[in-house]
């Protein structure tokens, strides 16, 4: 029997700022300390883009080229780049064109997906399905931002949290039972109340006002978020093993959006698996939004082999959340 044409991910490759911000540093910021930050999120340092006039696109463009040249790719031929950003360069063009144009990727066509944490994964299914049907051959898909670009640095309730960073996978047809294999997806809009950037957008756009009362900065409600956090992830691993009938021996890494370690703990916790099986790069990195999954695809790259069990996570403002199961094909 023919198997179907599924999307595998045929590379991946990321990109971090030279500049780390440690604990230490942010001790002279705000009141907190290393001791306070480690033991509540697992974060020891994270990536900033420093200097004028640098975008997410800066930290994208990077990442793809070191993915296109990595994997002996032409960028004439790539069809599709879907950038999943939330800190795009500007409004408009979408962050995705312009890295599609700084690296040649000439042929493709290209657009922004905005889905906060989720966004990865959102771009990632998308772009499997541009595979699976045969309208394109090769899809890039980014996950990049930039969150020193809208955090306050004398907010410790936000600040510990964010760094910078980017990465990119390449998509490409697979008939050999390796590729994305299923997928689960959600959200509610009642998530607006406790993750949210009051300004900058239609409903209150940008003004002396909003910028002196400092709304075009991330809130967040630590604990709403933290609660349906888990809940949501954890469900997501459970219902792609259920749904593909596997068991904890089966998975070879749980892949989840950095957002905060005692999330990650108690994900594996609730999916029965143990915590050397899920990847974790929240330390060096921080929250980097939708570039914490292709990060920690790349982190852990020289661990993967061909057909090992990945089951993907997140959840994001919005609310939004979903899961993938992946069966590593490079």
């Amino acid at each position: 029997m023919t198997r179907p044409i599924r999307a595998a991910i045929a590379g991946v490759q990321g990109y971090v700022p030279d500049y780390i911000l440690t604990n230490a540093e942010l001790e002279k910021m705000v009141n907190t300390t290393d001791e306070w930050i480690t033991t509540r999120t697992g974060i020891k340092e994270r990536h900033i883009l420093k200097g004028e006039n640098q975008g997410s696109s800066v930290m994208g463009i990077e990442a793809v080229k070191g993915l296109l040249e990595k994997t002996n790719t032409d960028p004439r031929n790539i069809d599709l780049l879907i950038c999943a950003t939330i800190t795009p360069d500007m409004p408009t063009p979408a962050t995705a064109n312009i890295i599609a144009h700084a690296v040649g990727a000439a042929n493709a066509f290209s657009y922004d997906l905005q889905a906060a944490c989720s966004g990865f994964l959102y771009a990632l299914v998308t772009g499997a399905q541009f595979i699976e049907t045969g309208k394109c051959r090769k899809v890039v898909v980014v996950g990049v931002d930039k969150m020193s670009s809208i955090v306050d640095y004398k907010d410790r309730t936000t600040c510990i949290l964010f760094g910078d960073g980017a990465g990119a996978v390449l998509l490409a047809p697979n008939k050999t039972g390796q590729g994305i294999m299923d997928s689960v997806f959600g959200g509610d809009g009642v998530g607006e109340e406790h993750l949210h950037q009051k300004a900058g957008g239609s409903r209150k756009p940008s003004s002396h006002t909003t910028v002196e009362t400092k709304e075009h900065y991330l809130y967040q409600n630590g604990q709403a978020v933290f609660k349906i956090a888990v809940n949501k992830m954890a469900e997501m691993v459970e219902e792609m093993m259920q749904r593909n009938h596997l068991s904890s021996d089966d998975i070879a890494f749980i892949v989840p959006h950095q957002a905060n370690k005692r999330i990650l703990s108690a994900v594996a916790q609730r999916a029965g698996v143990d915590m050397e099986k899920v990847m974790i790069n929240i330390d060096k990195f921080g929250n980097t939004t939708a570039a914490t999954i292709p990060l920690c695809l790349w982190q852990y790259e020289s661990q993967l082999k061909p057909g090992d069990h990945l089951i993907m996570t997140a959840f994001g403002g919005g609310f939004t959340w979903g899961g993938a199961y992946v069966v590593w094909g490079k």
